[in-house]
């Protein structure tokens, strides 16, 4: 019994120098160093996407992030995914970041001026996660209580009068005298789209001496068509009007049911290129051009700096023209899809765009104004709120 124990004994003594020996295959948990320095590793990049009060087939804001988001993380092999609230209010949207945020993700893209409660509430609070906001200016982040731009935020605004101000410019040199402006709601970004939109068709009418130009101006008071909405633009079409600016997420809809019951009538899209979604609805040749807002460009950008370390938040940065270059500026008219013609051709808006960003052409986007301020040759009939 005392051998077996004496036996034990030195059992028990021998694995304990072994536990402690310096020569075992045991994984450190020293911090690991690379030329004297130490690293620190990071949690893998996650990219989630929220929508707002629409979804990812909303051919248009929603639509377009999404598919910008998705195709860049597929493409630098980062886990993506959406996820939508239950409803359009504030605590859902933060719903939504939170899940995201419990499920790993740690950038989050979300498109439109309705996060910016949300952002309030949840960028200062998970400072470890990247945010990454459109359309989201200064003034509804500190509206809704931030007081200062957290440095994991950055969000992009545009300068939607330039893109709206090309668009009506085009559509008076194109041929077209008697305009719609159709916006959603009267929030900023569709005011400056609009505000924009008649001082471009007001020089083009101007620089060709015509005086016959108008614009019908209303706002539908909601960004998705409707029956009421629709029997508004009919009334449109019927008085003679020629193209209507869609300007306002689904709102288009409304404007293309109405314009495919009338033998040439058009619409302009907004946002991104509408061509293909519009002429696959209603018609081929229904849309004329679209005044596009650079957002893939801006997912990418932003994607791509968080991925490089690169990123820097704590800002809103308003984009617009930054070449002479038509195609590589935040703001634009398709020149894909957009109907040139012999009157207005690719060169000529090239020409236009050269001028806005040399500065010899500079647009109003005072949004205390109404419509009709910023016309000195076009009548502009501001109709108010359909609905």
């Amino acid at each position: 019994m005392k051998k077996f124990l004496a036996l034990m004994l030195a059992l028990v003594m021998v694995l304990s120098l072994a536990a402690c020996g310096g020569n075992t295959n045991t994984e450190t948990t020293e911090p690991e160093t690379e030329g004297g320095e130490e690293v620190v590793e990071t949690a893998a990049m996650k990219v989630a996407m929220i929508t707002d009060y629409g979804d990812i087939t909303d051919q248009s804001f929603n639509q377009t992030t999404y598919e910008a988001a998705k195709a860049w993380s597929e493409a630098n092999g980062v886990e993506f995914n959406y996820f939508k609230p239950a409803s359009d209010s504030d605590d859902d949207r933060v719903a939504m970041i939170e899940k995201a945020i419990d499920e790993g993700f740690n950038v989050i893209v979300m498109p439109g001026y309705a996060f910016a409660a949300a952002i309030a509430k949840t960028a200062p609070e998970y400072s470890d996660v990247t945010f990454v906001a459109l359309d989201v200016s200064e003034y509804d982040l500190t509206t809704a209580g931030l007081a200062t731009l957290p440095a994991n935020l950055y969000s992009a605004v545009y300068q939607e009068e330039l893109a709206g101000y090309m668009a009506g410019y085009a559509a008076v040199k194109l041929g077209y005298t008697k305009l719609g402006f159709l916006g959603g709601m009267a929030v900023p970004a569709v005011q400056r789209y609009g505000y924009g939109f008649v001082q471009g068709a007001d020089a083009a009418a101007a620089a060709d001496g015509k005086t016959d130009v108008a614009i019908k101006y209303a706002y539908g008071n909601q960004f998705y068509g409707d029956a009421d909405i629709t029997a508004a633009m009919d009334t449109w079409y019927a008085d003679g009007v020629e193209v209507v600016f869609a300007c306002g997420g689904g709102i288009f809809t409304s404007a293309g049911e109405a314009a495919a019951k009338v033998e040439g009538a058009k619409v302009i899209g907004v946002d991104v290129d509408q061509a293909a979604t519009i002429d696959g609805l209603y018609g081929e040749g229904m849309t004329v051009t679209s005044a596009m807002k650079g957002l893939a460009a801006t997912v990418n950008t932003l994607l791509t700096q968080v991925k490089d370390g690169s990123f820097q938040g704590g800002r809103v940065e308003n984009l617009g023209l930054v070449s002479a270059d038509v195609e590589a500026n935040y703001v634009q008219l398709p020149v894909a899809s957009t109907q040139w013609n012999d009157t207005f051709a690719q060169a000529d808006y090239e020409a236009l765009v050269a001028s806005m960003f040399a500065g010899d052409i500079t647009v109003d986007n005072d949004i205390t104004k109404a419509a009709g301020d910023f016309a000195t040759v076009v009548a502009v009939d501001d109709l108010g709120n359909i609905k």
